[in-house]
């Protein structure tokens, strides 16, 4: 168990989160019909909303919107149907509700309109490295900047942890050239993307405190991912009880915020093992009298 660093989280639209005192839920709201585990059910502006504001009242910080399936082998859509989808989405919630937006994508221009019209956070699964302009628009509009770790079309290097530093060090270098202030950046270790094997993700969990070392709160995102129903056997759905364990892991390895589908059942696993921190903050405070 590592100890924490409280921090806050600076965001757009002069909002902040407090990241470090407890561990953070970001609800996955997927504006598409082909997900890998939820392709569909919220495929209209109606449906997602109902589906965020759910997601808040279990207890969701942030509620992350994509319009582009990132599943492996996904169907590519243009940057106009991907603002489409998600737009609405965003600005019914921006009206709706207080709580934290974040936009799931890749694509500058989709961040731009995204943050236009409500959104707080900017969450780049490819690390700026797709589109780098992605990251001129967290500068200019003070988003917060989610940065996420891929192996997608790239050689990557034997170990897990040295090919986060490489990968992940040129990403902040893309943001602090753009103007990103340091406040605003998390880091996503990338649980998934092209990470080879069953046992590659695994160390990564057992090695996340390496990570920490770049100096930026983690935000994970392991929910009912592949390398779950390998270990346990079942269909991505069925998944939760999988995902909770690893949120429960990663929080004692110092995660700071979980991406999740299931709130409920996460929010049962960060009280836990925000519980037994607390906890042995406490021994440690008396062992030192």
């Amino acid at each position: 168990m590592v100890s924490e660093n409280v921090t806050n989280w600076h965001l757009a639209h002069g909002r902040k989160l407090l990241l470090g005192e407890k561990g953070r839920l970001m609800a996955i709201v997927n504006v598409t019909p082909d997900s890998f585990s939820d392709g569909g059910r919220h495929f209209s502006v109606e449906r997602a909303v109902e589906h965020a504001l759910s997601c808040i009242a279990e207890g969701a910080d942030i509620l992350d919107i994509g319009g582009e399936s990132t599943r492996p082998g996904g169907d590519p859509v243009s940057a106009a149907e991907e603002q489409d989808r998600v737009a609405p989405v965003i600005e019914r919630l921006a009206k709706e509700t207080d709580a934290l937006l974040s936009i799931d994508t890749y694509r500058a221009e989709t961040a731009r309109v995204a943050v236009a019209a409500g959104a707080h956070i900017v969450n780049d699964v490819f690390g700026l490295q797709r589109e780098p302009d992605i990251a001129e628009v967290a500068a200019k509009t003070g988003a917060g900047l989610c940065i996420m770790h891929t192996g997608r079309d790239r050689q990557k290097l034997a170990d897990v942890v040295a090919d986060q530093f490489a990968f992940l060090e040129r990403s902040l270098e893309i943001a602090v050239a753009a103007g990103v202030a340091r406040q605003a950046i998390t880091l996503d270790p990338g649980f998934g993307f092209a990470k080879e094997t069953t046992e590659e993700n695994f160390e990564l969990m057992a090695r996340l405190e390496e990570v920490s070392a770049l100096g930026y709160p983690l935000l994970v995102g392991t929910s009912r991912k592949r390398f779950l129903g390998t270990v346990t056997g079942r269909e991505p759905a069925d998944r939760d009880a999988a995902t909770a364990a690893t949120t429960a892991l990663l929080r004692l390895k110092g995660a700071s915020v979980f991406r999740v589908h299931n709130v409920a059942i996460n929010r049962d696993a960060l009280l836990v093992a925000d519980a037994m921190m607390a906890a042995g903050r406490k021994a440690a405070r008396e062992c030192v009298k």
